[in-house]
């Protein structure tokens, strides 16, 4: 499939504690088809799988490195909550297994071959490092790169002044379109190097560029991504990774490494009783332990609290800022067409009033008022004018002398009583 004149790269997709299986893949194609890591263009990786792909190609033994996920795995398991324990520091662990198992001159093989996958905090774009300038700045991209929020701690790690994560949350399988690229992952899909699942089920999702088929046993391994299973469950993805690579099984030192050691204090610590026992103890050890780890990461932090210090205030500037920019925006965009509304609405209410006199009555009275046979109806018609003039915003000012509404009589007939005097209802007296 990949011709030994064309050229080809190998891609490890990031899978938390299953990386044991890239070990196996890796142990695989090391042992039994070198041409392909020595001659590969590049090895990307992403998460757990950017820790295989440094080990092949800084030559660093991957047996030593499968013990180190195995004792990782088995000190995480030892905890009351796992590796969500205050005490487990998997950010400090990493780094001090890779300082120990790669060599001196890896950043230097590493130089140009290697491509680590890191989600760069400011904007989650994702970023491709493939250039190291020492030993340190190789390691700090694997913890970069290893470095999910809130599972290994709050405040992101830095490269060369750049903050990064988890560089499986923007591309878990660099690389992964590409005809010439062998793709490996403990997820059963449509990698190159991955589980065959007997499953019939033909759905697939795809997670940030990984294909994984939707069956059970794919959701068991999502499960122990980030919760280590048991060593011989460890011990046997490796074994599958081994198998997937060459489709056979051969003896090696990462087989022994997954074997639980079975001496006396273990025999112990796995009995009933020292069980129960230890399990009712928790309520009173969880807070020392918590205490005693919490002030042990708090030195650790020390010389690191002024950058990081720097670091939150300007997130906390810039989220300010964003909140106060959008506020504004929106402010703008409502703002215009209140105003204007309040703007009518007062040019409506500030109408001149139309003063009138008692002398004038009879030019500003309309012609049915004079007219009218009745004070009743001539009131009623009032009152009407009245409720038509802008709900009162009119002020007519009338005084109506006595003869200007005196009723009409027919011809003949005798005149009536003088009425009382009556004042029309909500105009002020003259």
């Amino acid at each position: 499939m990949f011709p030994r004149e064309a050229k080809w790269n190998i891609s490890f997709a990031g899978c938390g504690f299953l990386g044991v299986y890239h070990i196996g893949v890796a142990s695989c194609l090391r042992e039994h088809a070198p041409f392909l890591v020595a001659n590969a263009t590049h090895i990307y990786g992403a998460s757990a799988g950017a820790l295989t792909a440094t080990a092949l190609v800084t030559g660093a033994c991957l047996g030593e490195a499968g013990a180190n996920i195995i004792e990782v795995s088995k000190e995480a398991r030892k905890r009351f909550l796992g590796p969500l324990h205050p005490s487990f520091n998997l950010v400090k662990t990493i780094r001090g297994c890779l300082l120990k198992i790669l060599p001196a001159d890896g950043h230097e093989h590493a130089s140009g071959r290697l491509g680590i996958s890191l989600t760069r905090v400011s904007d989650g774009e994702n970023v491709i490092i493939s250039h190291f300038n020492s030993k340190e700045e190789l390691v700090q991209a694997n913890v970069c790169s290893t470095f999910i929020p809130v599972y290994c701690g709050l405040i992101p790690p830095s490269l060369q002044g750049v903050r990064y994560v988890d560089g499986g949350i923007s591309d878990n399988l660099p690389l992964y379109e590409l005809k010439n690229t062998i793709t490996v992952s403990p997820f059963s899909g449509e990698s190159d190097i991955c589980p065959q699942d007997s499953s019939t089920n033909i759905h697939e999702l795809r997670v940030t560029n990984t294909s994984i088929q939707f069956n059970l046993r794919n959701l068991y391994r999502l499960s122990k991504a980030l919760f280590p299973p048991e060593p011989m469950v460890l011990r046997e993805m490796c074994k599958q990774g081994y198998r997937d690579g060459l489709r056979f099984l051969r003896r090696n030192a990462l087989l022994e490494a997954c074997v639980e050691p079975r001496d006396l204090m273990t025999t112990l610590s796995n009995m009933l009783p020292v069980r129960l026992a230890t399990a009712m103890m928790v309520p009173y050890t969880l807070p020392l332990e918590s205490a005693v780890s919490f002030t042990i990461r708090l030195l650790e932090w020390l010389p690191d609290v002024p950058e990081d210090i720097r670091w939150m205030k300007e997130q906390t500037g810039s989220i300010c800022q964003y909140l106060v920019m959008r506020a504004k925006r929106k402010l703008d965009s409502h703002l215009p067409s209140r105003l204007s509304e309040q703007m009518e609405l007062r040019r409506a209410q500030s109408l001149p009033s139309v003063p009138l006199s008692c002398a004038t009555y009879s030019e500003a009275l309309p012609s049915w008022v004079r007219n009218n046979f009745s004070l009743g109806d001539a009131l009623a018609k009032w009152e009407e004018c009245q409720r038509q003039l802008l709900l009162g915003l009119f002020c007519a000012h009338v005084a109506f002398p006595p003869d200007a509404l005196r009723m009409r009589r027919p011809a003949g007939s005798a005149p009536p009583e003088p009425a009382p005097a009556q004042h029309p209802p909500g105009l002020p007296p003259c």
